[in-house]
């Protein structure tokens, strides 16, 4: 078992940054992937970024990239979510998920690929 806790949403103004943190915890030797996933009221999950746990390789939806980093802090078994540039377009529940299983390219973006699920952050940008 993984369990996942995020940290660090907030009501934010356009343009601002703002940082989410995942804890990490259990079992986190089987764990080959990590990604943060966004849910707005009446939209679908859509995926945001990915890092892998072992690597530290990174990939970001194009509606993010440039502006949201990911990282990951073994030592400390966290993964974080830098965001700059905030849009109010931004603003939904984001959520960190983890994959004990090992994904080819073109899963890394979904939802499917991710078997454990924290219980999410909310961000929420004004204009």
């Amino acid at each position: 078992q993984v369990q996942l806790v995020e940290s660090g949403g907030g009501l934010v103004q356009a343009g601002d940054s703002l940082r989410l943190s995942c804890a990490v915890s259990g079992r986190t030797f089987s764990i080959y992937d990590m990604g943060w996933f966004r849910q707005a009221p009446g939209k679908e999950r859509e995926f945001v970024a990915r890092i892998s746990w072992s690597g530290g390789s990174t990939y970001y939806a194009d509606s993010v990239k440039g502006r949201f980093t990911i990282s990951r802090d073994n030592a400390n078994n966290t993964v974080y979510l830098q965001m700059n540039g905030l849009k109010p377009e931004d603003m939904a529940g984001y959520y960190c998920a983890a994959a004990t299983t090992y994904g080819f390219q073109r899963s890394l973006s979904s939802s499917w690929h991710y078997n454990y699920w924290g219980q999410g952050t909310q961000v929420t940008v004004s204009s």
